[in-house]
């Protein structure tokens, strides 16, 4: 009996010792589930930073000329070919002169004339001034023989009018480059009647040696440009600008740098944008008038907050970082950005302050108002990104 009552203590000892370690064990699970999670943490200092930004552009040449003919003619020669380079006065097509060749002789011709009748005039009035002092004859002759002179005269001015003008018809016939450019296409060939009237130019002429990047900003983005800018006007802020690049459409960059020369002084009401034009030198002609690209402008922040790219989580479009509090508990915060070519970071633009500290790494496991362990982490510099920008 003694046995069988030890033994059910012993079995009562037993059950309470399982259900105290089950309870023990079930507490450490707990604690577990509680332990709060440490995270990377930068607190945000201002920088200063200057941002590339691309924008769209469409090339043209400082002068684009349309070559046309000034007399009518057949196109008997063709001196240059399409996308040449031609130097102001070169000598670009020839019309056949042999029309205006026989306008000028006759020209020529009445000019003989009209010197002869000239010299008789003359005669007439030397012979009749005698006369007239002797009184054999009237005044009335003397005015007659003067007035003649005088018509003769006038059809000698006339004719060596129309004979300069015959020359100058005839010299029409070889078309030359008003301007140093490249040459464009040719819808008329040898063979081709032309005339001053002709739909469509011989030809045109760009004058590439300058060429002119036309693109446009929105009125926020123009502010912010030359915002910090030395100058009293818009033009003298743009004078201070830095040189601008230009971004081929193989997404090199052009070897010469530009500069921002104008801004239109009205904002487009439909889509709020401000013209703008930059120029750049073209002295190996690699540029073409019509060619397109990406003007690569400068911006310059001086108090710029600047956070990792992995710090963001983009929903609909906008933006989120967890900033944490004084109680390091994680709020969600909105941002506005501005991306540039910055590589992994983003400028903001709206949302956060200097001194605000954000968790870096692994926000995907946050939610709003969970409490972090922060490990503060030194703001790296960011890294830019020049091969391409948006």
């Amino acid at each position: 009996m003694k046995t069988i009552i030890r033994m059910k203590h012993l079995g009562i000892f037993a059950f309470l010792l399982a259900m105290y370690s089950c309870s023990n064990s079930n507490g450490g699970q707990a604690g577990a589930a509680e332990q709060v999670r440490e995270y990377k943490v930068v607190s945000l200092q201002p920088e200063e930073i200057t941002l590339a930004k691309d924008y769209p552009t469409t090339l043209q040449g400082v002068q684009t000329v349309e070559i046309r003919p000034r007399v009518a003619g057949y196109i008997e020669e063709i001196r240059v070919d399409e996308g040449d380079f031609v130097k102001k006065g070169q000598i670009l097509f020839r019309l056949n002169a042999n029309d205006l060749q026989a306008q000028v002789r006759s020209a020529e011709a009445q000019v003989k004339v009209a010197e002869a009748q000239v010299s008789t005039a003359k005669i007439n009035v030397e012979k009749t001034q005698p006369l007239v002092d002797k009184n054999i004859i009237s005044q009335f002759e003397l005015e007659s023989v003067k007035t003649a002179l005088a018509s003769a005269e006038a059809q000698l001015a006339n004719a060596k009018a129309n004979l300069a003008n015959a020359k100058a018809n005839l010299g029409y016939t070889l078309i030359t480059s008003p301007t140093n450019g490249i040459i464009g296409n040719f819808p008329y060939r040898v063979g081709s009647l032309v005339s001053s009237s002709i739909t469509q130019p011989l030809t045109t002429v760009s004058n590439t040696e300058n060429m002119y990047a036309y693109f446009s900003m929105n009125e926020t983005e123009f502010l912010i440009l030359i915002k910090d800018l030395q100058g009293t006007t818009t033009k003298q802020k743009l004078e201070n600008l830095p040189e601008a690049e230009l971004v081929l459409p193989d997404n090199t960059i052009y070897t010469n740098k530009g500069r921002v020369e104008t801004a239109s002084g009205i904002v487009d009401q439909s889509t709020g944008a401000i013209n703008i034009r930059a120029s750049f030198p073209n002295p190996e002609g690699i540029l073409r008038s019509g060619s397109s690209g990406k003007v690569r402008i400068p911006q310059h922040y001086n108090n710029a907050i600047i956070i990792p790219q992995k710090a963001t989580m983009e929903i609909q479009n906008k933006h989120f970082a967890y900033v944490v509090n004084a109680e390091n508990k994680v709020v969600n915060t909105l941002v506005e950005i501005i991306s540039g070519n910055l590589k992994d970071s983003y400028i903001v633009k709206s949302g956060l302050k200097a001194g605000d500290k954000i968790v870096t790494e692994g926000i995907t496991s946050l939610r709003d108002g969970m409490e972090i362990k922060p490990n503060v982490q030194t703001q790296q510099a960011p890294a830019t990104d020049n091969s391409s920008n948006q």
